[in-house]
């Protein structure tokens, strides 16, 4: 009811557990998938990962904060954002936005657990982007270093212009070519690349 009552957003399928909303989204196609993270018949981390994997929607996981192991399993499986279930409506509002033209959405509140767990543990079987092909920082010129430096601290492009003194229609070519060349789908893994191969650390100013 929230998302429909917006004039620039259409709910095209409501659906009750994870396999209903793969099939929703290849029947569909939306631009965006809002899923649970726990749902029945298929939770919501395995129909991201499909979904993720064979569509272009982009995904949006509900969570808690005592969620952590399903978070980390999330990112990995191409989610995009994250929000809590007692999400605000103008904050839902915004996520949906802002994933459907192509950014993500790391919210402070819980991207500060995300990172904490990605730096704090690797568990046995996980995967990891720093694994995957491609996933080499030597790769990346000087400046889009940088960049993915400043994406790792949770920096808007407005930031990194600002910060690397350069316009953010150059900062926009530094990400995609950043994304490209490591194989990133988009900011949210970037952000855990950073992490994930040391060129940023928790704590990191």
């Amino acid at each position: 009811m929230i998302l429909d009552a917006q004039p620039d957003i259409t709910v095209v399928a409501e659906v009750g557990d994870g396999a209903a909303a793969l099939v929703a989204v290849r029947e569909h196609r939306p631009e965006v998938a809002l899923l649970d993270i726990r749902m029945p018949t298929m939770d919501g981390i395995e129909a991201a990962r499909h979904i993720c994997a064979d569509t272009d929607s982009r995904v949006i996981m509900l969570t808690t904060f005592d969620q952590d192991d399903y978070i980390y399993e999330a990112l990995y499986a191409g989610a995009s954002g994250f929000l809590l279930k007692d999400v605000r409506r103008d904050d839902l509002v915004h996520a949906v936005r802002v994933v459907a033209a192509g950014d993500s959405l790391l919210a402070p509140s819980v991207t500060r657990q995300i990172i904490a767990d990605i730096t704090g543990r690797h568990r046995p079987g996980a995967t990891r982007l720093v694994g995957a092909p491609g996933a080499r920082l030597d790769v990346l010129t000087t400046r889009e270093r940088e960049t993915l430096h400043l994406l790792g601290r949770g920096l808007s492009n407005a930031e990194i212009a600002q910060s690397l003194v350069v316009s953010e229609h150059t900062v926009k070519t530094h990400v995609s070519n950043v994304l490209t060349k490591l194989g990133l789908r988009d900011r949210t893994q970037a952000v855990i690349c950073a992490y994930e191969t040391g060129l940023i650390t928790a704590g990191d100013n």
